[in-house]
């Protein structure tokens, strides 16, 4: 899976702070955090046909992220929502857009890792680009990295930060054999997601997911979970090993950037059929329901 240019966003407005400018021309401060330390936290929004799905809890995660992070004049979530929506008028978009946003702690006085030195901030960025769901609806190919996801005791995955170098190291390895993305354990050895998504095991008629101890609360894995309880799906959170994985009847990975998307190799092994399963194909039904119906009018 590698995503490509979008002749589309050759002319992206970006918002910066209140401030719509070419894409070619945004930029922020040297003396960011988010260029100092990586010191910021982001959300990824999508837009279906105007309107954003489940914008609330995004909102909502990523207020908990920046206080977590003791970031100072939070924007309101009334404040972002008008900002999303002057940045998506500006872009003449209404659907199979993406929304990266950003919320740094903001400039320096001088370069350096204290957060005193913030005295300017923070900085809000709106980046939204014309993209469909990225992964392919056929069976994505993992393998396992060696790098490991973090417990909270090291840092707490409920923090959702954009220092993405774990992730990153993680994706090398998976370009690097081939394979699509990458699965990431932790410290214990159990599953705790992908580089960019969550993980979903199905055995039998019954889902499962790993807890939340080393990977983020994510918004669609939520949303799946909720999907299994109306439909009455039986639906386990839990430890996961590799081996689960491996003998799985089917797996799937779910992210707003690629909504539900089916895993149809690990490490080599073929996962049940090695085609989409039932259960992936009637929760990807389900979700679309949701999208088509739910969500913020933005646009």
């Amino acid at each position: 899976m590698k995503q490509i240019f979008n002749e589309l966003n050759r002319n992206l407005s970006v918002n910066i702070n209140g401030k719509l400018v070419h894409r070619d021309q945004a930029g922020i401060s040297p003396f960011d955090s988010a260029v100092q330390g990586g010191d910021a936290v982001w959300e990824g929004l999508r837009l279906y046909h105007g309107r954003i799905f489940r914008l609330t809890e995004h909102l909502d995660r990523l207020r908990g992220s920046a206080l977590a992070l003791a970031f100072t004049d939070i924007p309101s979530h009334d404040r972002i929502v008008s900002e999303l929506k002057r940045t998506l008028a500006a872009n003449d978009m209404r659907d199979e857009v993406h929304v990266r946003l950003t919320l740094t702690r903001g400039s320096k006085i001088t370069s350096g890792m204290d957060p005193r030195l913030n005295q300017a901030g923070p900085t809000l960025i709106i980046l939204a680009e014309h993209k469909p769901p990225v992964y392919a609806k056929s069976g994505l190919t993992l393998i396992t990295s060696t790098i490991r996801r973090f417990p909270p005791d090291c840092l707490d995955p409920k923090i959702h930060h954009a220092n993405l170098i774990q992730s990153i190291l993680a994706k090398l390895q998976a370009n690097a054999a081939g394979a699509d993305d990458a699965v990431m354990l932790d410290l214990r050895g159990f599953i705790a997601e992908t580089n960019a998504t969550h993980l979903f095991i199905v055995h039998g008629e019954k889902v499962m997911t790993p807890t939340t101890a080393a990977c983020p609360e994510g918004i669609t894995r939520a949303v799946v979970l909720e999907l299994c309880q109306r439909h009455h799906i039986p639906c386990e959170v839990r430890d996961l090993s590799l081996t689960e994985a491996y003998r799985a009847d089917e797996v799937f990975c779910t992210g707003t950037m690629g909504e539900l998307a089916a895993v149809t190799k690990i490490d080599g092994r073929t996962i049940g059929t090695g085609q989409p399963g039932l259960m992936t194909r009637r929760l990807s039904e389900y979700f679309a329901d949701l999208t088509a119906s739910e969500g913020v009018m933005v646009a």
